[in-house]
């Protein structure tokens, strides 16, 4: 909040042009996996927009991204949880009868090799193989935690532990649930079947489903490390980011900026693909500036300046504005001598002449904006900010 406030958390714009389900959905394609179902329940308009513009695939090959809405085919209540979602979608898998189902959360940033994943799956003969990535243990009470053996098979799957263990081959490190998961076809939709019959299950894939299968013997990890992405630098191989906050959310965009950035969003070799505004390129006039940023079509810097920021699409910054360490969505204007520093600005705000956001988190939140624990101001889609 306040940028879930009326979308789905991964329909909410990121990178300029992206939206966060297109990191999981490049994947996932670039890969070679092109029958996908999307689960929708909560504020999904946008989501659904966004797939059915972006997401098309070839149905004379069979080819298909559809949004599966919650349809109450098991009974009157709504997805009570990840696993129920997908008990209650049962019929997607009986009716394309996979040897595998690939389960994939839609809000992370980072690339992967699926296919690497899946052939890692079949090797082990587990029934059930979670991605995770290698963290530093005093991050461990963070994340959902994998404790696996030296063979890669799971021990144990704790929620945020205080003190979780040490991987065999790195004491200091520990394995985090990166919330992507491979079953096998039959062993996932027997478990599914048991869990929804079990009243005092919360039917969470990473809080029940996986647990059961580490009950059973039956479930290994994936070491995000093995990936072998093309294209890839030393920086960014194995960038993996949760933006589940504000301050997350800025921190990723802040990874995008610098020269040689954390997360490389120009790797010809594994794309990132979205839906493209149809907007003229950005131009700068009245020696308007950017330094470090990312700026994307349709924006006009009309003698302002932009520092470590990222301008969405349609973006108009006026003569003597300054945007630092800042992300504005599409449409955004900035007046003349307004400085923006260390925000997210959603869709469509007006900021108007020599007014300031973030310089002073009290008259922030006196207006009204939210200001994160890291000092991140957001003001909400389609404020029209006082003037001075």
């Amino acid at each position: 909040m306040p940028l879930t406030a009326d979308r789905a958390k991964p329909a909410v714009p990121f990178g300029g042009t992206y939206r966060l389900i297109d990191f999981v959905m490049s994947n996932l394609v670039n890969s070679g996996f092109t029958r996908v179902a999307i689960l929708t329940q909560y504020k999904s308009h946008s989501l659904d927009r966004h797939i059915s513009l972006t997401w098309r695939m070839s149905t004379l090959l069979n080819q298909f991204v559809t949004t599966v809405p919650a349809q109450q085919r098991t009974g009157k209540q709504w997805f009570q949880g990840s696993a129920d979602a997908i008990y209650q979608s049962l019929n997607l898998i009986s009716d394309e009868n996979p040897d595998y189902v690939i389960v994939f959360g839609a809000d992370n940033i980072y690339r992967m090799d699926v296919e690497q994943m899946l052939n890692a799956h079949i090797e082990s003969g587990a029934d059930a193989t979670v991605a995770g990535i290698r963290v530093p243990k005093w991050q461990g009470d963070q994340f959902g935690i994998i404790d696996a053996d030296a063979g890669g098979r799971i021990q144990q799957f704790l929620e945020k532990p205080a003190n979780p263990p040490g991987l065999p081959d790195s004491p200091d490190e520990c394995f985090a649930s990166m919330g992507n998961y491979i079953f096998t076809t039959k062993a996932f939709v027997e478990m599914l079947r048991t869990d929804a019959q079990d009243g005092a299950s919360r039917h969470d894939m990473g809080g029940n489903i996986v647990p059961a299968f580490v009950a059973a013997g039956s479930a290994g990890v994936y070491d995000f490390m093995s990936n072998d992405m093309p294209g890839s630098t030393g920086k960014d191989r194995y960038y993996w980011r949760d933006v589940g906050t504000i301050d997350a959310y800025h921190e990723a965009h802040m990874d995008l900026v610098s020269i040689e950035p954390m997360f490389n969003l120009y790797n010809r070799r594994w794309p990132i693909f979205s839906h493209q505004v149809q907007s003229p390129g950005a131009k700068f006039v009245l020696r308007g500036t950017a330094e470090d940023s990312i700026v994307s079509a349709g924006c006009i810097v009309s003698g302002g300046d932009v520092v470590r920021s990222v301008l969405s699409p349609d973006c108009i910054l006026n003569k003597w504005s300054r945007v630092e360490e800042s992300v504005l969505l599409t449409g955004c204007q900035v007046g003349e001598g307004a400085v923006i520093r260390r925000a997210i600005l959603d869709k469509n705000v007006r900021v108007p002449q020599r007014a300031e956001i973030g310089v002073n988190h009290d008259w922030d939140k006196e207006r009204g904006f939210f200001v994160s624990d890291n000092g991140i101001t957001v003001v909400p889609k389609n404020t029209v900010v006082p003037e001075v």
